[in-house]
């Protein structure tokens, strides 16, 4: 469309109507001031407060699984997983030769190690192949210690998966008191590079202003397509992972 057309569509199809044909090309409409259209979001309550557990499945969860299936191949041999086992064994399969579950409860269901990581003092040196650590970092104050303690009880060459949250409400479960950080993209590698040395590490952002929309309103996974989810900008992630590699 050359520049005359341009023009002589801006001044003669209603503003209404040139939103329709953006529409009906595929291109996002940008609404003038003051004429957004918020519907059911208009409110200061989110629509859901479970994080999304309700409405077919956290928004966070979608990226947090695609991060571990597309690693699944480093979760095998003995591997440490913190709160439970599920996703070593969903993940790891035939692959796992011993599940461990690392959890400050010691009732908890299939606990074998019972502590706060930040200690650590309860887990061997050089003993896990991989760790999975999901959601869990930014609940532990002295976040640099825990790090110390995955990067002293992996084996050389073993492999930490790690996920936390960037932007996201707070929970408001027995979690919500101990839930002190979001961490940017930035911050996790900068972490991970002063623990376990430079190039060892491997950051995923994932999220976008939708997907970020709709997490803090606790709709469910399902209420967004496949594309809306994929599509990622970083500045927007609501979920960041890394991937590191113990030096051997």
């Amino acid at each position: 469309m050359t520049d005359r057309i341009r023009e002589l569509v801006r001044r003669t199809v209603p503003i209404g109507a040139r939103h329709a044909m953006k529409r009906l090309a595929g291109r996002p409409v940008t609404p003038r001031s003051g004429h957004v259209r918020f519907g059911d979001l208009r409110r200061t309550t989110p629509i859901s407060s479970d994080f999304g557990y309700a409405r077919g499945g956290p928004v966070d969860r979608y990226y947090i699984e695609g991060f571990l299936e597309r690693h699944a191949g480093d979760i095998r041999g003995r591997v440490l997983e913190v709160g439970d086992a599920s996703y070593t064994h969903r993940f790891g399969g035939s692959r796992v030769v011993q599940a461990d579950v690392l959890h400050i409860d010691p009732a908890a269901a299939g606990v074998t190690f019972v502590g706060d990581l930040a200690d650590g003092s309860m887990l061997p040196d050089d003993a896990f192949d991989c760790i999975v650590l999901t959601q869990t970092l930014h609940l532990i104050f002295d976040y640099v210690a825990a790090l110390r303690t995955l990067e002293r009880i992996l084996v050389p060459g073993g492999v930490l998966l790690l996920t936390v949250p960037g932007i996201s409400n707070i929970a408001t479960d027995e979690w919500g008191d101990t839930w002190y950080y979001s961490f940017t993209h930035h911050a996790l590698g900068r972490a991970c590079d002063a623990v376990f040395g430079r190039d060892r590490s491997e950051v995923e952002s994932h999220g976008n202003v939708l997907s970020a929309l709709a997490f803090l309103h606790g709709l469910g996974q399902d209420e967004l397509t496949e594309a809306e989810l994929d599509e990622q900008h970083v500045e927007y992630s609501i979920v960041n992972a890394v991937k590191v590699t113990k030096a051997v």
